[in-house]
């Protein structure tokens, strides 16, 4: 796929009055400074017809002047908090063209080569926002987006998209977004820590170490020589709606009448946990356990807007001995993943604003974020990004939704994706990175129920 880059510019918000509001800085909430510090990127695909690249610019100059954190640059503020300054200094807009269809074009499975299709992010822009227009000569658009995640978490990211589109339409951006991030998130006086959060969301620095990672080319899949290991491979796999109907009904076979069944994130997360542990080898005596994104909107008092635009994001672990997960039902491992989940409640949340707003023990022994990006394998453990209750589709710049949703490529061993289909069926789609050779008994087991 030959991508040729046709321009690139500075996009800053346009106000409708004409006048842009005096700058300033906002500090980043608790739950924006312990994600992950670096742009996240997704590529949308939408059939013709499209609008012209200078009514998507307009629609997302609009965009910008309502959400205006994405406009900014992070920093630290005169105060020394690190917070995001509003100085409308701009987002990333490029326009690039491919010269033959999207049909022939686009990779059949996870490749490097979808990272041309949006702004580089691994040199750490300055840009917030970084957007690329892609052009196809069926009359095709590529959108790849990559916004900073200490900006906003998924849902704050759905619900800036879905503006965008409604701007690029010339219709009113409703319902606007509740921006209170530097205020919301007040501790308790006196704090009340009432859960561990060492080692869950922070952790004492690792020691400065030689990694054994070597990326081998730009385009080419991580290597592991080094550690004797193989390569690191993204697959593709696609979860029918029947396939999850069944796996839903299976694992929640032995519930007694009073429970509810469980969800189908519970259901399918349970399932590629025991098939990936069971491919990987992994037996008796060791430990794995999953990293589980939960989104706090719901589930603090009062709930948070579900229009908050910023991160209110933890995460649950749950974990088990490796032979005892693959041996025991699928219904063992989705009942692991509702119980963790469902521990990160109010008070979970409350705890950890208090622990991280008043602990000068934060300081003092230097405690990082444990959402680390730089770890390029997982093994034993997993880290899961769900996309199912995420309205990505909404966004729409006048000839209706995608037809396509997918992450960038994302070679992170233990890394998987959960995106739901754009049919709206009940389907999805799972992005899987593993070791070639675990890969292969994965594909082998991965549609077997058991």
């Amino acid at each position: 796929m030959k991508v040729k880059i046709e321009s690139s510019k500075i996009v800053k918000p346009l106000y409708e009055d004409g006048e842009a509001p005096p700058a300033r800085w906002v500090p980043l909430s608790v739950f924006d400074k312990v994600t992950y510090g670096e742009h996240v990127a997704l590529i949308f695909a939408f059939r013709p017809p499209n609008p012209p690249n200078s009514e998507v610019e307009l629609g997302l100059a609009k965009a910008l002047a309502v959400y205006r954190e994405w406009a900014g640059r992070i920093g630290d503020g005169p105060d020394g908090r690190r917070s995001v300054l509003l100085n409308d200094a701009g987002a990333r807009f490029v326009e690039a063209t491919v010269d033959a269809p999207m049909a022939v074009s686009l990779p059949s499975g996870p490749s490097p080569e979808v990272r041309r299709l949006h702004p580089r992010i691994d040199d750490g822009p300055v840009e917030l926002v970084q957007v690329q227009l892609t052009r196809f000569s069926c009359g095709s658009l590529a959108v790849g987006f990559a916004g900073h995640h200490q900006i906003a978490d998924g849902q704050a990211t759905a619900n800036f998209l879905a503006a965008w589109g409604l701007a690029t339409r010339r219709l009113p951006l409703s319902p606007l977004p509740v921006c209170d991030r530097g205020t919301r998130f007040a501790p308790c006086d006196p704090p009340l820590v009432e859960f561990p959060h060492r080692e869950v969301e922070y952790r004492a620095p690792a020691p400065n170490k030689k990694c054994d990672v070597a990326v081998e080319d730009e385009e080419e899949e991580i290597g592991f020589g080094a550690a004797g290991h193989d390569k690191v491979k993204v697959h593709r796999m696609h979860l029918s709606k029947d396939f999850v109907a069944r796996l839903k009904a299976r694992a929640s076979s032995g519930l007694p009448p009073s429970r509810r069944g469980y969800t189908t994130f519970q259901s399918v997360v349970a399932h590629l946990w025991r098939a990936i542990t069971a491919s990987r080898g992994l037996g008796a005596g060791v430990t794995t356990k999953v990293r589980i994104s939960v989104n706090g909107r719901t589930r603090m008092r009062p709930p948070v807007p579900r229009d908050y635009f910023g991160n209110v994001v933890l995460w649950a672990f749950p974990r088990c001995d490796a032979g005892e997960l693959v041996s025991r039902p699928v219904g063992h491992a989705a009942e692991l993943v509702y119980r963790a989940v469902a521990d990160v409640d109010d008070a979970y949340f409350r705890s950890f604003v208090d622990f991280a707003a008043s602990s000068g023990a934060m300081e003092a022994e230097g405690l990082v974020p444990t959402a680390d990006s730089e770890q390029a394998v997982l093994c034993p453990d997993l880290e899961v990004d769900a996309w199912l209750g995420i309205n990505f589709h909404s966004l729409d710049f006048g000839g209706g939704g995608p037809f396509c949703i997918m992450p960038t490529y994302y070679p992170m061993e233990g890394s998987l994706f959960l995106v739901p289909s754009t049919l709206g069926d009940g389907s999805m789609e799972t992005y899987v990175a593993l070791f070639h050779n675990h890969l292969e008994e994965f594909k082998r087991i991965c549609h077997k129920i058991t």
